[in-house]
Order: structure tokens, then sequence, then C-alpha cells
């Protein structure tokens, strides 16, 4: 059996063929740069026969394809939607990926839960049965791993912990993306600086340099590393909610690891310790003793590693 795994995100698609024991023998890379819609199912396609040329599959062998996707992938359809990618509403991907290897398994899964898959074959989930993998970048998604099964829920949406509701009342902001999301991913770390800074005109600290409208979350970190007070109260409000939120989780679902990865941590890896600490005043006692809260060991592979694991794990 051979087996490629694909991780696509929002700028560029990342392929590998994997062995059985979930190493990477061969990988490639492809930028999405313009394209949307059927322009990025046809790069995953090409990717997908880029990588059976050259590690020299031959046409027909049997093949065993992962995808992951910055989504949601619906299993009833094989149809997926991903909010980054123009056109992917509702986009067939699994028809597609069958049109250039009709021999093949094709497996697509969320991002969410590849990268706690990525985690448990290559990562620092590696032996564990109950693991949760929060994913904060642009968005806030959770991978959620219990007694070895991998959660998806009625429609696929299992892990959608961006809407959690952890601060009332309920304002219009929430609208789009959810609470959590909005105060605590990349995108709302910012939206709460810009907020701050309109709101506060007497405020003449480092970050007036910038138009407002430019500021994202690299600001704030460099601008709280350098003590500024604005950056201050957003990340003190951030880390109040991502501690409420792992405690949410270690209370419902008892894991042995939490592990936060994403473009965000990253820079907010020094905020676990105070993470933990805020968990503990709100979780289950006894499961928030029993677990590790820690970051991925695969920042820019798990979703990769995830893809080839559901490769492995699907193979027919």
């Amino acid at each position: 059996m051979n087996y490629i795994g694909i991780d696509l995100g929002g700028t560029k698609a990342v392929g590998a063929i994997f062995n059985s024991d979930g190493d990477i023998l061969l990988q490639k890379q492809r930028l999405l740069e313009s394209r949307s819609g059927t322009e990025v199912g046809a790069l995953v396609c090409n990717l997908c026969k880029e990588l059976c040329n050259e590690g020299k599959i031959p046409h027909g062998a049997p093949l065993s394809i992962g995808v992951c996707i910055p989504g949601i992938s619906y299993s009833d359809t094989g149809c997926v939607w991903a909010p980054n990618i123009p056109g992917w509403d509702n986009y067939p991907l699994h028809d597609e990926l069958l049109k250039i290897a009709p021999q093949a398994t094709v497996t697509i899964e969320s991002d969410r839960t590849c990268y706690i898959l990525g985690e448990v074959q290559m990562g620092c989930a590696k032996g564990c049965r109950n693991a949760i993998f929060i994913a904060v970048g642009t968005g806030i998604g959770a991978g959620i791993l219990i007694d070895n099964h991998v959660l998806h829920g009625h429609s696929d949406i299992v892990g959608a912990i961006g809407w959690l509701a952890l601060k009332p009342p309920y304002t219009q902001d929430y609208d789009q993306c959810g609470c959590f999301e909005t105060y605590c991913s990349g995108e709302g770390l910012a939206k709460q600086l810009r907020r701050l800074l309109m709101e506060n005109k007497e405020y003449s600290g480092e970050l007036r340099k910038y138009n407002i409208e430019d500021i994202t979350s690299y600001h704030l970190f460099e601008a709280y590393d350098n003590g500024d007070p604005m950056a201050k109260k957003v990340m003190e409000e951030a880390i109040e909610m991502w501690g409420m939120a792992t405690a949410n989780l270690i209370s419902i679902f008892n894991p042995e690891k939490v592990i936060f990865g994403g473009g965000v941590f990253g820079p907010a890896v020094k905020f676990l310790p105070q993470i933990r600490h805020e968990a503990e005043k709100w979780a289950q006692p006894i499961s928030m003793k029993q677990v590790e809260i820690t970051s991925t060991a695969l920042p820019k592979l798990a979703g990769l590693y995830g893809a080839g694991a559901v490769a492995i794990k699907f193979a027919k």
C-alpha cells in the first residue's frame, strides 16, 4: 500500500508520501497564489500526481490519500467547506481526487482533526488515548481524541470552540465567529487591540506609530514584550478566556493532554503557565490535576502528519 497526505491551507498545499509507520519519504509544496474554486482542486490533484510520479508509484497501484482541509469535511457527501478558499462552499474534493486515482481510498478531514492525529502519530500526544488540540490562528478550533477515537459529531462540525460562550452579554460582534474567537483568535486579538486604541484617545504609546486598521496580532505581541499597557490589557483578557475554555474542555472530556498550536502559539507559548493557572480556578479538580497542558511538537507539520495518519488509518 502507498500513502499520500495533503495538508491544504489558505495559502499553500503541502503533500508527502508516507511509509506505514508515518514517516515522510518525499515532500512537495505548492502555493495557492490567487487560485480559487476548481483551480485549487486542480492544484491538489496535480500535487498528488507529482508525488506519485516522483515517488515512482505506478498508475493503478494500491493507494490511500488523506487530506487535511481548512474547514469542514462532510463525510456523507465527500464535499468540503473552506471559508478561506473562494468557491469552496460545497466543493466535491473527494470525487475530484477519485478522477485522477480511481483505485484510491480518499479520506478528507478537517484541519483540527488532522492536528490531533498528527500529534498522536508523531508529536507530543504519542501513546495518548484522550487528548485535545486547541488550534489558535485566524480562527479557533479543537481536534478531540476520546478513547482513541476522533470525535466528528452529527454533521462533522465537532470542535468549533470559537463559539464557546465565555463573556456575556451576547453582542452582535459574536454573530460572525462566536464569542471565544472574537476575543482570542489571531484576528480577534488584533480586533480587541484596535478597539481599545480607538476608545483611549489619551494613549500615546508605541502603537500610535501604526495606522489602527493595519494593526495585527504581531504588533500586539511586540508591544506586550515592550510593556505596553494596551497590549497588556488585551493579553490579560485573552489569557483568562484561554484558561476558561481549557477548563471547560478538561471538565467535559477528562483528557491526558491539552495541546496548544496554530499561528498564535507561536508567540503565545510563554503564556501557558498562566493559562494553566487560570484553568485551575474553573476545571473539575481531579481532571485538572491529571492533565498536561503543552504546546505542539509539530508547529509546521501537525496537519501534514495528520493527513498521513488519516491515509494510513483508513487504507483499504
